[in-house]
């Protein structure tokens, strides 16, 4: 048996909720590498875990191949696939540009396709396991937010099927769903909805956790707690979950939340 450290794969690791896993992960003392489509930011948490940098649009079958074949070959084997690559694209069915469709779907849900496809081999003779992110947009449908959901939704079957099939050769494959998360890019969008709403970017924020029973937002290092421990041994029975990381958004039901407020 090997007593080489445990390697994980993150896809789009360079900012945000991708970053925060591959840190708490090389934390852990598994060996890193992170991908995606811009150098500076993966080299930057690369150079800081000292893990593994790869450039590469893993909604390519080519690059996806790539990604995986050049963690073998730096770190000598692959535990852990975590498939967090994602974009947003607003617009509903009358107005969503079918080239934003194409692109929010190649990227949510045929790059996590074509990443565990080029992992599964590795995961399999390791007995690895494989996380994706989706959102709780995948659970629940959100305005103007077509492919978006769509996708997220698609993420979490698609980690299921695996799970369902591959199961059997030891490999677990489980989904995430974060609801809202402080990130840059989620800080961005808060600052635009607070121009929209006349306020700024903290009282957007407010704005949209009401009624989220934590009333706030989750942080990247939370997140990355979810996905360590369900790479982990502790969660070796934990396969095909789909689990909110919400603060209790998800359960909410939102046409009763007025009778909430009347009696408060």
């Amino acid at each position: 048996m090997s007593d080489r450290r445990k390697v994980a794969l993150v896809s789009g690791g360079g900012t945000g909720i991708g970053a925060a896993i591959a840190r708490r992960l090389a934390a852990d003392g598994c060996g890193v590498a992170v991908t995606g489509r811009r150098s500076g930011p993966i080299e930057e948490v690369a150079a800081d875990i000292g893990g593994l940098a790869v450039v590469a649009d893993t909604g390519d079958g080519a690059a996806a191949e790539r990604a995986v074949a050049e963690t073998v070959a730096r770190f000598g084997g692959l535990d852990a696939l975590v498939c967090n690559a994602g974009i947003g694209g607003e617009g509903s069915l009358r107005d969503l540009d079918p080239a934003t469709w194409d692109d929010v779907l190649r990227t949510n849900l045929t790059g996590p396709f074509l990443m565990a496809r080029a992992a599964i081999a590795h995961l399999a003779a390791a007995r690895g396991a494989i996380v994706t992110v989706s959102s709780v947009a995948g659970l629940r449908a959100s305005p103007d937010s077509l492919a978006y959901c769509a996708s997220k939704a698609g993420l979490a079957m698609l980690t299921q099927c695996i799970a369902v099939d591959h199961g059997p050769d030891g490999v677990r494959a489980n989904c995430v769903c974060p609801g809202w998360v402080r990130t840059p890019m989620a800080d961005e969008e808060m600052a635009a909805l607070g121009e929209r709403l006349g306020t700024d970017r903290d009282g957007a924020y407010d704005t949209c956790l009401v009624d989220v029973p934590l009333r706030r937002a989750a942080t990247t290092a939370e997140i990355a707690a979810m996905v360590a421990w369900l790479l982990s041994d502790e969660a070796s029975y934990v396969n095909g979950a789909v689990l909110p990381i919400d603060g209790g958004h998800s359960p909410v039901d939102v046409a009763t939340v007025a009778f909430a407020k009347a009696s408060a």
